[in-house]
């Protein structure tokens, strides 16, 4: 894991192929089409941490944030992964590296999350590293997922 570096967002802007795929992966803030070399401003959060994983020095095979929802609870977010590395399990390897630097850098213990209900490949990563959903903060297209303290981190691949 590394911060991304302008190739990484130049990169990040081919992944997202269309206006539904962006609505789903960043938000409706996110308008497409977007300018590749604006992403780093465009996916600008307060208090947002933005990560890269990738084998060493090559270019990014995943990108994903995330920030503090309150003390001890980081919210994962805008995963994604090169198209390239898609199916290939690399999905967990980068929440479970994103969940190790979220505590790392602020101490988190808890984690949480959204996902689109239809995006079972997510839902089946997610589950598998011990997130559960919240109905009650869950609506009818996205859940919205806890991982509680205590759980361990499965390690990297």
């Amino acid at each position: 894991m590394r911060s991304p570096e302008r190739a990484d967002y130049a990169a990040l802007g081919t992944w997202v192929e269309d206006a539904a795929s962006c609505l789903r992966w960043a938000g409706p803030r996110l308008k497409f089409p977007f300018a590749p070399e604006r992403l780093e401003e465009l996916l600008a959060e307060p208090g947002a941490f933005s990560f890269v994983m990738s084998r060493g020095p090559a270019k990014a095979q995943g990108f994903g944030q995330f920030w503090m929802r309150e003390a001890g609870v980081a919210h994962l977010a805008r995963i994604i992964l090169a198209p390239s590395a898609r199916g290939q399990g690399l999905a967990s390897t980068l929440c479970t590296l994103l969940m190790a630097q979220a505590t790392r850098v602020t101490g988190a213990d808890t984690f949480t999350l959204r996902v689109y209900r239809d995006n079972h490949p997510a839902l089946t990563t997610y589950e598998g590293l011990g997130f559960t959903v919240v109905p009650g903060l869950s609506d009818e297209r996205v859940f919205f997922m806890r991982r509680e303290p205590g759980a361990p981190i499965p390690s990297a691949a």
